[in-house]
């Protein structure tokens, strides 16, 4: 329970010192505070779906339908952190640019990645046999994260972009932040990634109960 507390405390005191000190871009000015969530929540994404594609590979080498609910589980919860960068990019795209959405290669590129595990779904969604939905399932989830670093890391900076590239490190892969913005981003990052790992348990959990119930009813 004690790290539950933790993960609270330092989200609100996170999130309370990401408005009242400097913005972390002073060109971008105020609209840069949202790095501090559009950020964190872009790399859990990433890693959401990573630990797809791990348990995808597990199911494939163990068969367990255990595995399978694993990498469903934190597909879902990558697709959500996936949306809520998206939604957070397009407020500040809004902001900057001057419209919620301007088929920049980067929202470009999550939108791509959004159909591609949409599309996961729908293939769990459209089989009902367990087996072979898991079989099927991981096959799609492993050849989905391969254009994961390819939409999210590659693409981007290979055609010219609006968005900015210098947010973290520079060319140089030289912190662009102050000490104080570090810290902030970086609480947020663990932060957000503390949460990840929180409701994947749960969401482990649920799935692990209710296929204990669907047994039981069998």
């Amino acid at each position: 329970m004690w790290w539950k507390l933790l993960i609270l405390v330092v989200m609100s005191v996170m999130i309370v010192y990401s408005f009242i000190t400097p913005a972390p871009q002073k060109i971008i000015g105020e609209a840069s505070r949202i790095f501090y969530y559009h950020i964190p929540q872009a790399w859990i994404s990433v890693l959401a779906f990573a630990m797809s594609m791990i348990y995808s590979i597990r199911y494939l080498k163990k068969r367990s339908l255990s595995e399978d609910d694993k990498a469903a589980a934190t597909a879902g919860l990558g697709f959500m952190f996936c949306l809520l960068a998206t939604v957070t990019g397009a407020i500040f795209a809004k902001v900057t640019w001057g419209s919620f959405w301007n088929w920049d290669p980067r929202e470009t590129s999550v939108f791509i990645l959004l159909l591609i595990y949409g599309a996961y779904f729908a293939l769990r969604g459209a089989i009902s046999d367990d087996d072979k939905r898991a079989a099927l399932s991981a096959v799609y989830a492993i050849f989905a994260f391969i254009t994961v670093p390819f939409l999210i890391f590659v693409v981007p900076r290979i055609i010219p972009s609006l968005h900015p590239t210098d947010s973290i490190v520079d060319e140089n892969m030289k912190f662009t932040m102050g000490a104080t913005i570090r810290i902030i981003f970086f609480s947020s990052l663990i932060v957000f990634t503390a949460i990840y790992f929180w409701m994947f348990n749960l969401t482990k959990r649920a799935l692990k109960i209710k296929r204990h119930l669907l047994n039981e009813d069998i």
